[in-house]
């Protein structure tokens, strides 16, 4: 294979942040070739470079033996270079072939759009890379890993020889990591490149050809997956061993702090997403929640936290009726929440974080001072989660936007474990963060969990639900229809579960 892009010496530097220095990279046409690197270690900058969003300082990158003089994502394009973010760029209300051809219209006389070329095209696109799509579905109506896959179709449409995946299956859950999987080789099959943003190492060593590890915003080894084991990866990554989580033995208490009995629940567009739904929770146990995506999770988190009511049943947290208080009552309880989508639910990007420090902790001390906000216990307990949790941060004046994506969820972490809650609800809580920082955060629930609180992990990471959980209940079509024993249970056994098969 002959090389397809040469990034050289890539240096860039940020008020009181290097984020890369001296980044050095070789990628072969037609691979995949993984970069991987805890929070922070620059992966998102170089990306960033690559595709036109940020100048650098030094260096160089060069695409076909070409050297790029990139100044915005359109001379990315230009170049062949497509970008599929973390965070998916789509609207709901729109169909498939709009969203797709969205800002690249095909327009003939007058301006008017081409739809029936631009339909051909996208239905072309689809078959040829595996990705079926139907054009005319809402992207509303689709899952987590088809809307990924229009994602990917965005890029296509616009000539892309060269993807950049950021965090591809973060979202994703096992069936939906296949089925990703076998439309990547597609694609490098057919003489793409792939740059493969990752922090699940199995994958990486699964899927890649080729692995760089950056660390501290330079690059550490560039390794063939064949050669190298998940272990060391990570300690490469982290520059030392990972540290294992050890659960110990049950601590579950007597005092029953979550009791869902029979709850009914149904959506604004008309669903029952919730469907008689019972299950409870002691203090001192983590109770592992896993379904594929979609079965209500979301639903469930909304009802346990106040934010909707039920529709019937009975809902009970830290011996309130969730169905007669408030969110701010249920917080101030002492129940800690940690949620799915950290920008959308767990931040205000433009604040500060120790402004985010305050968020929904506003009515109790130390965070409150009477009627007004404690500045001071605000940003000494925001230094606290820094030293404790590693959060990757010049200051705790920055916004939150300024952090990577592993960082902000970080400093969520700490702020929602702080003041020894009753109840953690803990709904995806490493998704997108290294194995430092997963090991920090893992390490921390089991430490809660022994102090006494009981914790509900929604997690789409198998291997999350399998290390943490003392019992794991298996949601399906918004009904828990399985409890399973950790210790005994399979992943093969889980996943026949998660599909609704009764296991005995």
């Amino acid at each position: 294979m002959t090389k397809v892009i040469e990034i050289q010496g890539i240096g860039k530097k940020y008020p009181g942040v290097v984020a890369n220095d001296n980044v050095n990279i070789d990628i072969e046409g037609g691979s995949i070739h993984a970069i991987i690197g805890e929070n922070g270690a620059g992966k998102s900058t170089l990306m960033k470079i690559l595709f036109g969003l940020v100048k650098p300082d030094s260096g160089s990158i060069r695409v076909r033996g070409e050297e790029l003089n990139l100044k915005s994502p359109q001379d990315a394009i230009a170049q062949g270079i497509g970008m599929v973010h973390q965070h998916f760029m789509l609207a709901d209300n729109a169909s498939v072939l709009e969203n797709v051809i969205l800002g690249s219209e095909p327009t003939g006389a007058l301006g008017k759009i081409k739809y029936g070329d631009a339909r051909t095209k996208l239905v072309e696109i689809s078959k040829r890379y595996g990705l079926e799509l139907d054009p005319d579905q809402l992207v509303a109506s689709l899952g987590v890993g088809e809307r990924q896959r229009v994602e990917i179709a965005k890029v296509l449409f616009r000539g892309a020889q060269i993807l950049i995946l950021d965090e591809p299956t973060a979202v994703l859950v096992p069936q939906e990591v296949d089925e990703l999987f076998t439309n990547l080789k597609g694609l490098t099959a057919n003489g793409l490149t792939i740059i493969f943003i990752s922090h699940k190492l199995d994958e990486v060593l699964e899927i890649a050809d080729g692995i760089t590890v950056m660390r501290r915003g330079t690059t550490v080894a560039n390794l063939l997956p064949r050669e190298t084991t998940k272990k060391e990866l990570a300690e490469y990554m982290i520059g030392g061993a990972l540290p294992e989580p050890n659960p110990g033995e049950t601590t579950r208490g007597i005092d029953k702090v979550l009791r869902v009995e029979k709850v009914n629940f149904t959506d604004p567009d008309g669903r029952k997403v919730i469907n008689n739904l019972s299950l409870e929770m002691f203090s001192g146990e983590i109770v592992g929640l896993a379904g594929v995506e979609g079965n209500g999770q979301s639903e469930l988190i909304e009802l346990i936290m106040g934010l909707v009511k039920a529709d019937s049943g009975e809902l009970e947290i830290v011996g309130l009726n969730a169905h007669d208080v408030t969110t701010r009552e249920i917080r101030d309880a002492g129940v800690g929440y940690i949620p799915q989508d950290r920008h959308r639910d767990g931040l205000l990007l433009g604040a500060t974080l120790w402004e985010n420090r305050v968020l929904g902790h506003q009515g109790t001390e130390p965070m409150a001072q009477g009627l007004w906000v404690n500045k001071s216990a605000a940003q000494s307990d925001s230094e606290r989660i820094v030293t404790e949790f590693d959060v990757r941060t010049p200051s705790i004046n920055v916004a939150a936007h300024a952090l990577s994506g592993g960082n902000q969820q970080k400093f969520i972490v700490g702020r929602e474990m702080a003041g020894s809650p009753k109840v953690i609800i803990a709904a995806q809580p490493t998704r997108g963060v290294d194995v430092g920082a997963q090991a920090i955060i893992w390490n921390r629930l089991i430490e809660a969990r022994k102090a006494g609180a009981a914790v509900l992990l929604i997690s789409a990471d198998l291997d999350e639900i399998f290390k943490l959980s003392d019992r794991i209940a298996v949601i399906f079509r918004g009904e828990i229809t399985n409890y399973l024993d950790p210790k005994s249970a399979t992943p093969e056994t889980l996943g026949m579960a998660m599909t609704g098969e009764k296991i005995a």
